[in-house]
């Protein structure tokens, strides 16, 4: 897609630059070259710390050399996710954006605006030439989407800065001064196969179209979860007609609302099973027609050249599943419209004698997220699951007292004649990390409006850039003396 005659051009340019990049989390090699090269042709001090982060500084413009160091930081992963039906090669392919009125979208994948425009907006500035702003260290993390690796094992040495900007935010209304932390439970399950019946024909059930997204952000708009729909439509064959479960697989990446399930079932009466699928479609279409206007659901012959899952177990697997908790958790009783604490199933795969899940538990309160996680833990170690948890990363508490956040609110109101909204988000933002890392660092998150992160839908606001990438530009006028 051609930028050049979208404000600001650099910005988008960069974004288009580093869109063409595979940069799936945890390989990253050739983003983090990439930088590394960004940086070096710029004849800036350039480093890469142990885990593969990238450290670009720039000296202070004439003028702001006694204002306070500014970190400026996004992470260079994305998520890879794309629709079923399209055919893409995220390790050899560079994103293909195309504009939409005032939005851009990629066809049928992720768009990497999460978290590449606010990487974008840094290259901008350590490229500039006539924008004035404080000494800058640029902080470009990895991994953030799977593990926060990056954050976790960062060179806090290679940092001065007292101020920290976090431009990995999705409302630009929204200065976030807290956020979730977070932990996997990932589950194991071995079986013996047995045969399929005797005169029992072969379907697959597919179930599409949801619209899914990101499962801290999104977690609070009630939307379907593909992987909980398909277990009760199981549950509900297995009730009313003898059914034999061969294949599940359901959902894509750990932080992302499923969007698509696929079960193979052998069963003997197809015009009973076509029956018990229609009704629970109707069932679902009357539940959430205002909320999943395009899911849909198929049922169609397939070839049987699988064996099954004991019944026993199969009936054990539904039942796990459909138990499990999955969405908002808690309310904070704190702030007024903050989920505390939730859970997203988002992977199940039943297949060859194995049967897997993947979930991730959120909290801005460590307490709660320990007792979600338990509540998730042991729905599955009741069925004699093997359970794992890890990846545990911390929430960031809101400091009240924060210099920069009074700073960018007063500063917002003049700009825009508006209120921000100062908010803790339902996400696992590096801050958490950061501020155990950098402690008595001041820091603050916020960006443009990006919409549907983590899925096909995901898109970001023309003029919502414009307006993040002015009100940054502004704010680096505004960094107190040191």
């Amino acid at each position: 897609m051609d930028f050049s005659n979208i404000e600001p051009k650099a910005l988008w340019q960069h974004f288009a630059a580093l869109n063409a990049v595979p940069r799936p989390s945890k390989k990253e090699e050739r983003v983090i070259a990439f930088m590394l090269n960004f940086g070096h042709a710029l004849g800036l001090d350039t480093q890469r710390d142990a885990i593969g982060n990238v450290i670009i500084k720039k000296a202070a413009t004439a003028g702001m050399e006694d204002r306070q160091t500014v970190i400026l930081q996004s992470h260079l992963d994305m998520v890879h996710q794309k629709n079923a039906n399209t055919v893409f090669d995220f390790d050899q392919q560079g994103i293909e954006m195309f504009q939409d009125g005032d939005w851009i979208r990629a066809k049928g994948t992720t768009l990497g605006a999460d978290n590449g425009i606010g990487v974008a907006a840094i290259m901008a500035l350590l490229a500039s030439t006539d924008i004035s702003h404080p000494a800058l260290e640029a902080f470009f993390t990895i991994d953030e989407e799977t593990g926060m690796t990056g954050a976790k094992e960062m060179d806090a040495s290679l940092l001065s800065g007292t101020i920290l900007l976090n431009l990995d935010t999705e409302d630009d209304d929204e200065l976030s001064v807290g956020c979730a932390g977070g932990i996997d439970t990932n589950t194991f399950y071995n079986y013996e196969e047995t045969a399929i019946h005797a005169g029992y024909t072969t379907y697959s059930i597919q179930m599409s179209g949801l619209l899914g997204g990101h499962s801290g952000m999104d977690i609070d708009k009630g939307r379907g979860n593909a992987n909980k729909w398909l277990a009760r439509l199981l549950w509900e064959i297995s009730q009313q007609m003898d059914v034999q479960l061969l294949t599940f697989d359901g959902g894509s990446l750990r932080n992302a609302i499923p969007r698509e399930a696929t079960a193979q079932v052998a069963v003997q009466n197809a015009t009973e099973l076509k029956s018990i699928v229609a009704h629970f479609k109707q069932t679902l279409q009357d539940e959430y027609q205002l909320i999943e206007p395009h899911f849909a659901l198929e049922v169609e012959e397939a070839t049987a050249t699988l064996k099954a899952v004991p019944a026993g177990v199969f009936k054990q697997m539904v039942a796990t599943l459909c138990g499990v908790h999955n969405g908002v958790y808690r309310m904070s009783p704190d702030i007024e419209g903050l989920v505390e604490a939730s859970s997203s199933l988002a992977r199940v795969v039943i297949q060859n004698g194995s049967f897997t899940t993947q979930s991730l538990q959120r909290s801005s309160v460590e307490s709660t997220k320990r007792e979600v996680s338990l509540t998730v833990r042991c729905a599955f170690e009741n069925m004699g699951v093997t359970v794992e948890q890890s990846g545990d990363y911390p929430g960031w508490k809101p400091n009240s007292s924060s210099a920069i956040l009074h700073i960018m609110k007063q500063h917002y109101q003049e700009t825009f004649q508006a209120e921000p909204k100062v908010k803790a988000c339902h996400a696992g933002l590096e801050c958490g990390l950061l501020s155990e890392k950098l402690p008595g660092v001041d820091m603050i998150s916020f960006g443009p409006n990006i919409r549907a992160a983590h899925s096909p839908d995901e898109c970001v606001q023309i003029s919502s850039v414009q307006k993040f990438w002015h009100f940054l530009l502004s704010t680096l006028t505004h960094i107190p003396k040191a």
